[in-house]
């Protein structure tokens, strides 16, 4: 797990450093609402980080909500610096309306662009009787 949330911190923190600012011009990062306590801690890391690098202090704004509405205030005009989002169908509408990431955003980087994915949970009873850990333990007999 500590290797995904590393992968996704390096890919958030490139998105915005390349975008941060001499003239300190708010970052404006469009979001998924989950991404809120992330982002809550991230931000701050990156801030420091970068005073430190760079001897500026960036403003780094945020946007949440759900992320197929998040995307379509994008399209509609939503002036964004960095999007993450979670969904592809989202990430493929800012694609196809107004090319506002390029067509081939899966195959720009490893893993089809994707820094981590989803935990699933599996909420056993009591005990574990079926003994459930993994999504094969849900094919066997009984």
């Amino acid at each position: 797990m500590k290797k995904l949330f590393s992968a996704s911190l390096l890919v958030a923190g490139l998105a915005l450093s390349s975008l941060a600012h001499a003239d300190n011009k708010p970052l404006l990062n469009v979001s998924y609402d989950v991404m809120r306590d992330f982002y809550k801690d991230y931000n701050a890391a990156f801030i420091k980080h970068w005073e430190k690098e760079k001897k500026e202090k960036p403003t780094v704004q945020m946007s949440f909500g759900g992320s197929s509405k998040q995307a379509r205030a994008v399209i509609d005009g939503l002036p964004a610096d960095v999007i993450t989002m979670n969904m592809a169908t989202d990430i493929n509408a800012l694609a196809d309306n107004g090319q506002l990431v390029p067509e081939n955003w899966v195959t720009r980087l490893p893993d089809n662009s994707a820094p981590f994915t989803s935990a699933t949970v599996f909420i056993v009873r009591k005990g574990n009787p079926k003994g459930l850990n993994d999504w094969p333990d849900l094919l066997k007999d009984g």
